[in-house]
């Protein structure tokens, strides 16, 4: 079996570290995905059984179903390498997140033999090795702490290293969520801010590949809903200059209107928008892909885009007045719904002056 892990740079400031057990620091989250999505896969696109069609490894694995946990996982079933293959380039500035699970075989403590990788090379020839590509940074993860280091070609395999206070739990489901802005790197698992890396990812390479090693017979990972995307979002310039918004940081639980904890930094970004700008009005519009029937979808947007509103008025006090809602379900797609990446593109929140 196999375990999934997460590699984030961290960053030199201990400080900001996080531990889950009571009386620890707490950071705040601040998390907010970038505004192109240039990668999403969720795993529905091919039968359960198969090899996800947009990764590469060296190992094996294959889509699962799984009775505590909706949706469909992708499960590591042996050790190797498993590369997501985007098309696009980074940027500078990107986020990367997907749900984590791990069944272990050892209990509650989660040896440390999963590792995660950003790192500058060649996606169609991958690396081996400790220290693959021109550079990297790599994280790994023990029973209570996630350990990092970093490397280049420049500085002859050399860099820094360090760990923070975490603890990952087996058959518990975890969002992990990286931003990373030029050389620094973020990570977040949940609601929280685990690591913080200034010069996390060292300078002068193209880091163009996200990796996921797992090494163990004894751990098995599953990762869901994987989404990479690229750019920072000016949702004040967007609002205010233009005129519309697309949010793609608001999330809900399945065939739900329920909004999902994370989505408190980008709400709370645009009732900030909203507030400093008085005189405007705002409607929310909700949108879905096409998954489902057509009259399902519309009454969904319309639900979440009335759990918007109710977020921004109860939790942020904007005067309801200025809030205005509508659905438009799946009649309105920004892409064909024919992948995983275009419906993904498709189902968003958005905000338009009037």
């Amino acid at each position: 079996m196999k375990t999934v892990f997460f590699t984030v740079m961290v960053g030199l400031i201990p400080c900001l570290c996080l531990a889950q057990s009571a009386g620890n620091i707490q950071s705040k989250f601040d998390f907010v995905p970038g505004e192109k999505i240039i990668f999403f896969d969720d795993f529905s696109s091919e039968s359960i059984g198969d090899f996800p069609a947009q990764w590469n490894t060296n190992g094996s694995g294959e889509i699962v179903t799984f009775d505590k946990f909706a949706g469909r996982w992708f499960q590591m079933t042996k050790s190797g390498y498993y590369i997501p293959e985007v098309k696009e380039p980074f940027t500078e500035n990107y986020t990367i997140e997907f749900d984590l699970l791990i069944l272990s075989d050892v209990g509650t403590q989660i040896p440390s033999v999963f590792d995660i990788y950003f790192l500058a090379g060649d996606l169609t020839n991958p690396a081996l090795g400790s220290q693959p590509g021109e550079a990297g940074l790599k994280i790994q993860p023990n029973y209570e702490s996630l350990f990092w280091n970093n490397w280049s070609e420049a500085r002859e395999w050399q860099g820094d290293e360090g760990q923070v206070n975490f603890t990952i739990k087996p058959m518990e489901k975890y969002r992990i969520s990286f931003w990373v802005q030029k050389q620094r790197v973020r990570m977040y698992i949940n609601d929280q801010k685990a690591m913080d890396l200034p010069r996390g990812l060292q300078a002068n390479y193209k880091y163009n590949i996200f990796r996921i090693d797992d090494n163990s017979e004894e751990t098995t990972p599953l990762i869901s809903n994987f989404r990479v995307a690229a750019g920072l979002p000016d949702m004040r310039n967007k609002l205010i200059s233009e005129g519309k918004l697309i949010s793609y940081g608001i999330y809900f639980d399945i065939n739900s209107d329920k909004i999902k904890p994370e989505s408190t930094p980008s709400i709370k970004e645009i009732a900030t928008v909203i507030k400093d700008n008085p005189v405007i009005k705002v409607k929310i519009v909700g949108h879905t892909d096409s998954d489902g029937a057509d009259d399902l979808n519309l009454d969904l947007s319309k639900r979440r885009a009335e759990s918007v509103k109710k977020e921004l008025v109860t939790t942020y006090g904007i005067d309801a007045a200025r809030l205005e809602t509508e659905g438009k379900g799946e009649s309105q797609p920004l892409a064909t719904n024919d992948n995983a990446l275009n419906k993904s593109k498709n189902r968003r929140v958005e905000f338009l002056t009037f």
